[in-house]
C-alpha cells in the first residue's frame, strides 16, 4: 500500500506558529525530512521512531539536492510510509513546494499541502510593520532576492518601484546593494523607508530601520546578515509605534500618526 506525502509549513521560525493540523502531521509521520530553518523544538513532537532526514540547505551549498529530496518523497511513500516534508515558512512560498508536490504526481503519490505562516508576513508583523495598512498600502509583493541578479527579471524593477505599496523580499541581503539601487533607478524615492529583520519571530530577532538610500550603511554597521527578510514601503514607518516584540537596534524613522 502506498503512503502519503504531507508537505507542511512550519512557519517562520517560532515553534507556536506552526498549524495544529502541520503539528498533528509531525506526531503521525513515519519519516520526516526537514529544512535548516526549521526550529529544532518542533522535531520533539515526532513519535518514538519516526525517522529523522536533514536536507538543509545553505547558501551556495545544498546539503541535499532538490532532486534527492524528491526521490526520497517518493522512495519513502511507496514503502507505505507517513511522510512530512517540513519546510521553513509556507511551502508554496519559495519553498519548491511545487516541485514535490509535482514530483508526487508523476510517481502516483498520494499527496497534501498543510499552509504555513510565511516569514514575509510574520517577520513584518513581529517588527511591528503591517504588510497592509488602510492609509499606506494597499498592495504588496513577495519577491525572492536572487531576482536582483536575474537579468531576464530587470524589467520587474519598474513595476515593482511604481504599482506595488509594500515590497517583501526573501534571501535579498547578498543583493542589497543592487535591489537599492534598481528601486531607486526605476522611480522608488530614495527616502523611501526599508525594513531588515533578522531571525524574525525568534528571541534573537533583530530589526535595521533606514530609506533606500541609508539602509546599506545601517546594515553593515549592525552586522545583520541572512537569514533576514527585507520590506519596503511606507508601512515601515509604523515600526516605531507598533513595535511589540522587541527593540530595534539602530535609530528609528518619524512616527506616522493617524
Amino acid at each position: 500500500m502506498v503512503g502519503k506525502v504531507f508537505l507542511v509549513g512550519a512557519g517562520p521560525g517560532d515553534p507556536d506558529l506552526i498549524t495544529i493540523k502541520g503539528l498533528r502531521c509531525l506526531q503521525q509521520a513515519d519519516v520526516i525530512l526537514y529544512d535548516r530553518l526549521v526550529n529544532p523544538e518542533l522535531l520533539q513532537h515526532a513519535k518514538e521512531g519516526a525517522q529523522l532526514v536533514y536536507c538543509g540547505k545553505l547558501p551556495h551549498y545544498h546539503t541535499m539536492k532538490q532532486e534527492t529530496i524528491n526521490h526520497f518523497l517518493v522512495k519513502y511513500a511507496k514503502k507505505g510510509y507517513q511522510v512530512v516534508r517540513l519546510k521553513g515558512g509556507d511551502p508554496f512560498v519559495f519553498g519548491r513546494g511545487g516541485e514535490e508536490a509535482e514530483e508526487c504526481v508523476r510517481n502516483d503519490v498520494p499527496f497534501e499541502i498543510v499552509p504555513g505562516i510565511t516569514a514575509g508576513i510574520a517577520a513584518s508583523a513581529y517588527a511591528g510593520i503591517p504588510v497592509t495598512h488602510r492609509s499606506l498600502s494597499k498592495s504588496f509583493a513577495f519577491i525572492t532576492g536572487h531576482q536582483a541578479g536575474d537579468v531576464a527579471a530587470e524589467h520587474k524593477w519598474f513595476h515593482l518601484a511604481n504599482a506595488v505599496d509594500t515590497i517583501c523580499i526573501y534571501m535579498g541581503v547578498s543583493h542589497l546593494s543592487t535591489i537599492t539601487k534598481q528601486l531607486i533607478q526605476n522611480g522608488k524615492s530614495p527616502q523611501t523607508p526599508m525594513a531588515l529583520v533578522q531571525w524574525g519571530t525568534l528571541s534573537d530577532q533583530q530589526t535595521v530601520i533606514g530609506t533606500l538610500e541609508t539602509i546599506e550603511a545601517r546594515v553593515k554597521e549592525s552586522g545583520v546578515s541572512n537569514p533576514s527578510m527585507i520590506v519596503i514601503g511606507e508601512v515601515v514607518r509604523l515600526h516605531n509605534k507598533l513595535n511589540w516584540f522587541q527593540e530595534e537596534i539602530v535609530p528609528n524613522l518619524p512616527v506616522v500618526h493617524g
